[in-house]
């Protein structure tokens, strides 16, 4: 992977990536998922596709992947494998760290969604003052972390951030390899 970075930084021009089309994840049940996207959080499900072989493998693995549409035109989408089994949570990750995070319009809606959530007896963290957004937290019924949340910076915020942003990568890199040569970190690995 680190070559492939080198060479990546070497290469004139970028991708045109134009946006988010879908995030997929492994859920344990179609149904169960579907009324916790479409019912609770209202997202149209809006596309179902049932196979028996991947496309692009080939192999056979019965499914169905389904489509829900989020207000920007992009989709969160999943797949049920048919074995009733969610995708398993990382060993070496913080149920704290993986997460998708939706944003809505308003305090008045991260407030409301916060109750809704609550109300279908969701045990929901914050609303939490990240002093550039303000968030709640909650889990799907697949174990997967969500996070809803919306935006208070001003726009000059984000500019500044951007300024700023390879020195201070930068300054994480440099502090990890310090921490890895006084070994409160363990070496890297390839």
């Amino acid at each position: 992977m680190a070559a492939i970075l080198q060479s990546a930084r070497l290469l004139a021009g970028s991708i045109p990536v134009k946006g988010l089309h879908h995030f997929a994840w492994r859920c344990r049940d179609a149904e169960e998922t579907r009324a916790f996207y479409e019912d609770l959080l209202g997202l149209p499900l809006v596309h179902l596709i049932r196979l028996d072989h991947v496309p692009s493998t080939g192999e056979f693995c019965p499914y169905v992947h389904i489509f829900f549409q989020l207000g920007d035109g992009s989709y969160i989408a999943f797949f049920d494998l048919g074995d009733d089994q969610a995708a398993a949570p990382s060993p070496n990750t913080p149920a704290w760290v993986n997460h998708i995070a939706f944003e809505v319009p308003a305090r008045a809606d991260l407030e409301a969604a916060k109750a809704r959530l609550e109300a279908a007896g969701a045990e929901v963290l914050g609303i939490t003052d990240h002093h550039f957004i303000n968030s709640i937290y909650f889990f799907d019924p697949n174990g997967i972390r969500l996070e809803l949340t919306i935006r208070l910076d001003p726009p000059q915020y984000m500019a500044e951030k951007k300024q700023l942003v390879h020195e201070e990568i930068a300054a994480w890199t440099q502090e990890k390899q310090q921490r890895r040569q006084s070994g409160q970190l363990p070496a890297a690995k390839p």
